[in-house]
């Protein structure tokens, strides 16, 4: 059995940011599954359909990626892949703690299942995905931020909010 990865996330939207996590996950483990959760304490723009359909675009030249969606426990999702690792990106600090808060419940719930935090590059350091909303909400330009397909999909979702549709 080969080293599999899952890092999981509400990617709402998938950002260069958390593609240069994954490909960087991608040199290391055999296979990371990238798995795309509905957070029920954030009010999503895309719905997990959508989300995973937008990875799966951006992410499809990344061989050993494979994207797919869960709910329930991150670790039993993990334990039903056969993998042996969760990633986490880390921005700042101020992820740590809260990082460090889900690593040790999840080492509680499955000590098997080892946490590797990946670092982002500096250049994506202040990037999220609330800011790429909030940003292209007010057609800012986020071309830097994010893949044309992303750019594309937030302008036709604001667009149709703009409009009265959901």
């Amino acid at each position: 059995m080969g080293s599999i990865a899952v890092c999981p996330g509400s990617f709402d939207p998938i950002t260069y940011g958390h593609i240069d996590i994954l490909k960087r996950a991608a040199k290391v483990f055999d296979q990371v599954y990238v798995a795309v959760l509905n957070n029920s304490s954030k009010k999503p723009l895309f719905n997990v359909e959508e989300r995973k359909q937008l990875i799966e675009e951006v992410t499809k030249t990344i061989p050993n990626v494979k994207v797919d969606t869960f709910q329930g426990l991150l670790v039993d999702y993990a334990e039903s892949k056969n993998a042996n690792a969760i990633i986490r990106g880390l921005r700042a600090v101020s992820d740590f703690e809260y990082e460090m808060q889900l690593t040790s419940m999840n080492r509680v719930l499955n000590e098997r299942i080892e946490t590797f935090f990946i670092m982002t590059n500096s250049q994506y350091s202040f990037l999220s995905s609330s800011i790429v909303k909030e940003v292209a909400k007010y057609n800012g330009e986020i071309s830097e931020l994010v893949p044309p397909q992303v750019e594309e999909a937030l302008k036709l979702k604001y667009s149709a909010i703009h409009l009265g549709k959901k």
